[in-house]
């Protein structure tokens, strides 16, 4: 359906200068190279990585080549052969009897996927005009080649790449590429290495044991694909799949479910836990472990890592007292590590025998829990939340019985949505009386980081926070719109259309008590607040799930600002909306707030400010 022009602005123009940045995959095609030197070697080794055959194309015969391709053509790692040695037209000679020879060998080699060109291609460094005809002659026969040192004959190029190994030195599926598309060659190297220096060392084995689970939960799908329901996602399992939202809801999950219903849950498990769980712990984990998982079941059996696993101590007088565990209820704020309190900070460093951590609390916090520590993930994901609470709560008081101090690990403040209350009731009938340490809510700093005050005079006089979804995903009701006031909403990101109808609809009633919001209402999106990979859509109601389509991939987690404090102090701020008597419209204050030179309908920004790269 066709837009007007202000809707069709609303998507961002696309810039020219990018490459589309791909992962071929070449298992049984060929990769020809064309040239015996080390650059033809280094192009020959990234091939055979990727499962390929590769064939030298190159004159001088073998004896010419380096070591490298020597070596790797005598073990049977890749063919060589010898240019001068193909049949061509008998009064052809020279570039013209390469040429033709090079076409007919690709007439009989069908299988030939990329041509790489280098340097060495005839023993000598190859002319511009040699390099032109072998590039038409494969655009002709629609085969992307690359062409050393001369960009404008090149249909790929190569990132500066690295792939990731294991702890016992095997190479793991991870790889990551660079590429400044030309304007840096040497500095994508540079920025390459960074990368993979801040990066754990363990995120190459903990992409491998996120493929074997993967195999796993497709081992146990139903054979026949009809069998499972039209919305399944298989894209959940793959790569190049765009899951816009990891949270999406899933039934509850239940004895009665069909076996269609077993796989789609499984399939989001595995998307959960490659979203949550740190690096490390996907690292570490046993088949075990994984098939614990998929089937939802209780953790494994604590660690023998753990500490004080004697609950008696010894007296000065010989005789043996019982040691007492305790439960720490701990909020650990919204992500960034230096926003953990003083309190919390000891009781994880210091005091816990054994950490039962929420799957939203980042690695960065539970990278400063001691490795003699044992740290368990709730495994809550979709249609297994209650299962998986009930879980961590007789996980703790069955650790506490056996003196151990367990800590109770939870994102922002435990008593802000975070399910403090039932633990704290459940704990005492257990016989043990828990310690709540407060946090930094989520709620009051990600707006902080996202440059929004949740109160400001002139624009907001109050705020209010609440869910997007109630028990076992059920709808809440949301409150009305009051122009001097900011609502929050918490666990709302995966159901932003919904949210967003209920916020707007005009009939009274149903999801909202109260008035309808305007469509113009300011909003923002603030995922992973106070991370490296923040990122806060800002919009309006009304363009808002658009918005956050456009942006990509969701960031869980993420929470919902609304209300007229999101533009109060936007660039020269706006500080009137309670007091300008009506002199400016609020189309217009949005106008304004919004502008750019696309004049877009929303805005993405990334990342914290860069003054928390010092804390």
């Amino acid at each position: 359906m066709a837009e007007d022009g202000a809707n069709t602005l609303a998507y961002p123009a696309p810039q020219g200068g990018a490459s589309l940045v791909l992962a071929f995959r070449m298992q049984g095609n060929v990769t020809l190279v064309l040239g015996s030197g080390p650059l033809a070697a280094s192009r020959a080794y990234s091939a055979l990585e990727a499962d390929s055959k590769v064939v030298i194309l190159a004159t001088g015969g073998l004896s010419a080549a380096c070591d490298e391709i020597q070596r790797r053509a005598g073990h049977g790692q890749l063919t060589f052969v010898d240019w001068d040695t193909l049949p061509g037209p008998s009064k052809a000679d020279g570039d013209e009897k390469l040429i033709e020879a090079l076409e007919s060998y690709l007439n009989s080699t069908p299988a030939v996927r990329l041509i790489c060109m280098t340097d060495t291609l005839t023993g000598r460094p190859h002319s511009r005009g040699f390099a032109e005809k072998v590039y038409h002659l494969c655009r002709r026969r629609g085969l992307p080649i690359n062409t050393t040192d001369m960009p404008d004959l090149c249909d790929f190029t190569f990132t500066s790449s690295h792939r990731f190994e294991a702890a016992d030195g095997s190479k793991t599926p991870l790889q990551i590429g660079v590429t400044t598309n030309g304007q840096g060659c040497r500095l994508a190297g540079r920025i390459k290495r960074d990368i993979v220096s801040r990066l754990s060392k363990d995120v190459g084995a903990a992409v491998k044991n996120v493929g074997r689970m993967r195999a796993l939960a497709k081992a146990k799908a139903p054979k026949r694909k009809e069998e499972i329901p039209e919305e399944e996602d298989d894209d959940e399992l793959e790569e190049n799949g765009r899951v816009l939202t990891p949270n999406r809801p899933v039934p509850s999950r239940s004895n009665s479910e069909t076996e269609a219903e077993s796989s789609r849950r499984r399939i989001k498990w595995v998307a959960q836990v490659s979203e949550y769980w740190p690096i490390s712990k996907l690292a570490q984990m046993s088949e075990s472990e994984m098939e614990e998982v998929l089937a939802g079941g209780s953790s494994p059996s604590p660690s023998p890592r753990i500490p004080h696993s004697d609950n008696t101590l010894p007296s000065i007088h010989s005789l043996t007292l019982t040691r007492s565990g305790r439960i720490l209820l701990v909020g650990s704020g919204p992500g960034h590590p230096s926003l953990l309190t003083l309190a919390t900070h000891t009781a994880l460093t210091k005091m816990a025998d054994l950490v039962l951590s929420d799957k939203l609390v980042p690695d960065a916090v539970l990278a400063l829990i001691p490795k003699s520590v044992e740290v368990r993930i709730a495994k809550k994901f979709p249609g297994n939340a209650e299962g998986a609470q009930t879980e961590m709560m007789e996980a703790a008081v069955e650790a506490a019985r056996r003196g151990l101090t367990v800590v109770r690990l939870k994102q922002g403040d435990p008593v802000v949505y975070g399910r403090a209350g039932e633990e704290v009731l459940y704990f005492r009938s257990q016989g043990f009386e828990p310690l709540v340490i407060p946090g930094v809510s989520s709620a009051l700093a990600a707006p902080t980081f996202a440059g929004i005050p949740v109160t400001q005079r002139g624009v907001a006089e109050s705020f209010m926070v609440c869910t997007g979804v109630g028990r076992r995903g059920k709808d809440v009701q949301l409150p009305g719109y009051e122009r001097a006031r900011t609502l929050i909403v918490l666990m709302g990101v995966a159901r932003l259309p919904q949210v967003v109808q209920a916020l707007t609809e005009e009939v009274q009633g149903g999801r909202r008590e109260g008035a309808a919001y305007p469509l113009h209402t300011p909003i923002a999106i603030i995922e992973r607040a106070s991370m490296p990979d923040q990122r806060v859509v800002a919009s309006t109601l009304k363009d808002v799930v658009r918005a956050l389509e456009n942006a990509g991939e969701q960031r869980p987690p993420g929470m919902i600002v609304i209300g007229w404090a999101v533009l109060a102090l936007w660039g020269k701020g706006d500080v009137s909306v309670l007091e300008d008597g009506g002199e400016t419209s609020d189309e217009e204050r949005v106008r304004r707030w919004l502008a750019g030179k696309n004049n877009a309908a929303w805005r993405v920004c990334e990342g914290p400010d860069s003054g928390w790269e010092d804390f």
